[in-house]
């Protein structure tokens, strides 16, 4: 049975990049709602679950709950304790996951044609009636605690953490997804069931299913796996109002090289300036050695060996952030220089030919993204989250292409904020010190 599942795999990622897919949008009996791409070539379904919320529906003063819940749901269920139900995974050739993230829990699942009753059977009783037993919560907290003292020793993650704390507040956007050492330490058996009641509703599923599976099975499925969850779970947070000062936060800590996050506010994935902002950070410093700040900073300075940019786009806040590092006495210029890229960017934007060479990239890598049933299946969940039409797929490169010099111009003046920029620096870099204005 590996062997079948194996083969299956290897069959689905030799399967050739495509974006254009035949999504129907499927309705249970029940009133569930899915994206559906048939696919019946490989005996193999990809599942994709989201329940929107993730760990900003956690309890304040319970920071970490959600992540441990998640990260118990695979540790027992019903019957099975943590080794029967890993065991039980293994004899159907079944994959399933679980992660949280600041905006959703995810469920992953994969499993064969012939074994699809027995797997959803499985994965039901993860969703429904988790053991929560007192060892696996004792070893899984275990986990997240080692997690958590190796993230108070790591750079980048204080650098996040630092950055997170000044953008966002008292919103739970500020607060680590995996809690603190006192948080999580103070989880109760209690705490973690109302965590699971806080995130398991009707009123917060996204799905996706990719594979040999046709609507009226797909729908009988989600009828069987989701049916009798409560209607509605925890109440979202508002939108963070994120309030992030010019300047710089340093952060002293002992080492020869010092790692800096900065950023300021962003645009939202549902702006119709969206497609002209992500042309203009792929230019700026969209992660390729032939962005302006990849050139200006490493290739021409030797400053460091990577710097990037991205849109951080969320459910509740959005900002445009980017990382750097350099060794402590050159992480000073290295910050000008962004600073200067930024500047001349908000003030001239782009030219033709970045523009092109832009386009380009970011048409050609979207085609990329649906090598398999898994990544599509997760594209569809996404794409519902994000409220896009169901036709998306085959319009969004020619929405790319619509972009024109004159609108990457404009956005770059409006979006690009240079003067507002806020640097976090966690190391002890030379020639700078905390400095904010409000």
């Amino acid at each position: 049975m590996r062997l079948i599942y194996a083969l299956a795999l290897t069959l689905i990622a030799a399967l050739p990049a495509r974006a254009e897919v035949d999504i129907k949008s499927v309705t249970s009996p029940g009133g569930i709602t899915a994206w559906l791409v048939e696919e019946p070539s490989i005996p193999f379904v990809a599942l994709e679950i989201r329940f929107r919320g993730g760990a900003s529906l956690d309890d304040p003063e319970k920071r970490g709950a959600i992540n441990l819940m998640t990260g118990l749901l695979e540790e027992g269920a019903g019957d099975m304790d943590a080794r029967d139900f890993s065991r039980a995974q293994e004899e159907l050739a079944t994959s399933l996951g679980f992660e949280v993230s600041r905006d959703s829990v995810a469920i992953s699942a994969r499993f064969l044609t012939e074994n699809r009753e027995a797997s959803v059977a499985l994965l039901r009783a993860a969703i429904h009636t988790p053991r929560f037993d007192q060892d696996a919560i004792g070893r899984v907290r275990g986990q997240v605690l080692s997690i958590i003292e190796s993230d108070k020793k790591d750079p980048d993650d204080i650098a996040s953490r630092t950055f997170a704390e000044i953008a966002y507040g008292d919103h739970p956007y500020a607060h680590p997804v995996n809690g603190t050492t006192e948080s999580v330490t103070a989880l109760t058996r209690d705490d973690i069931l109302a965590a699971h009641k806080a995130v398991f509703a009707l009123d917060q599923i996204y799905v996706g299913a990719v594979g040999d599976i046709t609507p009226e099975t797909l729908g009988a499925l989600l009828d069987e796996l989701l049916g009798g969850l409560p209607q509605t779970g925890a109440s979202a947070p508002t939108r963070a109002a994120v309030d992030i000062p010019a300047g710089v936060t340093v952060v002293d800590f002992p080492t020869p090289q010092s790692v800096a996050v900065f950023g300021h506010d962003g645009i939202s994935q549902s702006d119709p300036d969206f497609f002209a902002a992500l042309i203009l950070n792929q230019v700026l410093g969209g992660g390729s050695f032939e962005s302006r700040l990849m050139n200006e900073v490493r290739e021409k300075r030797g400053l460091t060996y990577g710097v990037y940019s991205y849109l951080a786009t969320r459910d509740l806040a959005d900002v445009y952030m980017g990382s750097v590092s350099s060794s402590n006495d050159r992480i000073a210029e290295a910050i000008d220089v962004i600073r200067d890229e930024w500047t001349k960017a908000a003030e001239n934007g782009v030219t033709q030919e970045e523009l092109d060479a832009a386009k380009t990239y970011v048409t050609g890598a979207y085609p990329l993204r649906f090598d398999g049933n898994g990544p599509i299946a997760n594209i569809l969940v996404g794409m519902q989250m994000l409220g896009l039409p169901i036709d998306y797929i085959p319009t969004r490169n020619d929405k790319v292409e619509a972009v024109t010099l004159a609108d990457v111009k404009r956005v770059a003046g409006e979006l690009l904020d240079p003067e507002n920029l806020h640097f976090v620096v966690v190391g002890q870099p030379e020639g700078l010190q905390t400095t904010t204005s409000e």
